[in-house]
């Protein structure tokens, strides 16, 4: 598996459990407003999963969770074994996608190698292809929000709201996409000053809030970067 960073610590990334995060490295998409660029582009540190794997050992009376984000982690076909290793440690594990690998999803919320999942919702499905930057399998994405809806893993829907990528009638058409799911957070978009396209705005706090209040009618909605 290709890893190009790890956080020792974090409070924020697993809701509830004091973590490590994981960055793996590639990404089918490139979203303009992604902050981890180097990342996506093949940058970044060079960790074997052996470096890794010494660290939670070393960490099990500390942590209890590991995120695994990137990039995107699906991409590594050799995920499975990785997180095999890191269950076996007795370690909770949090998976960040971007939904496009429904079957590898499936097949490790089947497995139990993943404990909650956090998949990014980009936009409505008419705009996908603008705000991943690529041309977009969305039947796959689909899928992959169909299998969370079913409730068989833990997980929440989390979608980066921009000024310059997102409207209003995007959000309704998240909103219609995703009825009925446990949780939406937006993100509040933040020049992270590595970005794919430095050309994103961000969206205004009493916008957010507004997306906010109007997404409520279709489930469950919070913010994140801002007060809710």
């Amino acid at each position: 598996m290709k890893i190009g960073g790890l956080q020792k610590l974090t409070l924020l990334d697993y809701p509830g459990k004091v973590a490590c995060t994981v960055f793996t490295v590639g990404c089918n998409f490139r979203c303009p407003f992604c902050h981890n660029a180097p990342l996506v582009e093949g940058k970044g540190e060079d960790y074997s999963e052996e470096d890794i794997l010494q660290f939670l050992r070393k960490r099990r009376t500390v942590l209890e969770g590991v995120c695994l984000t990137g990039g995107e982690p699906l991409l590594q076909r050799d995920a499975e074994h990785f997180l095999r290793e890191v269950k076996a440690m007795g370690y909770a594990v949090k998976l960040d996608t971007n939904g496009a690998f429904p079957d590898r999803l499936q097949r490790l919320a089947e497995e139990k190698l993943i404990d909650y999942v956090a998949m990014d919702v980009k936009n409505r499905k008419q705009s996908y292809d603008v705000t991943t930057g690529v041309k977009t399998d969305i039947a796959a994405v689909e899928r992959s929000v169909q299998f969370l809806k079913s409730g068989f893993v833990d997980y929440e829907f989390r979608t980066t709201v921009t000024g310059s990528l997102h409207t209003a009638q995007d959000m309704t058409g998240i909103g219609e996409w995703l009825k009925g799911g446990k949780v939406l957070y937006l993100q509040k978009f933040v020049n992270s000053g590595s970005l794919i396209d430095q050309s994103v705005t961000g969206c205004d706090d009493d916008v957010l809030r507004g997306y906010r209040d109007m997404l409520q009618a279709f489930l469950p909605t919070r913010l994140r970067g801002i007060d809710d």
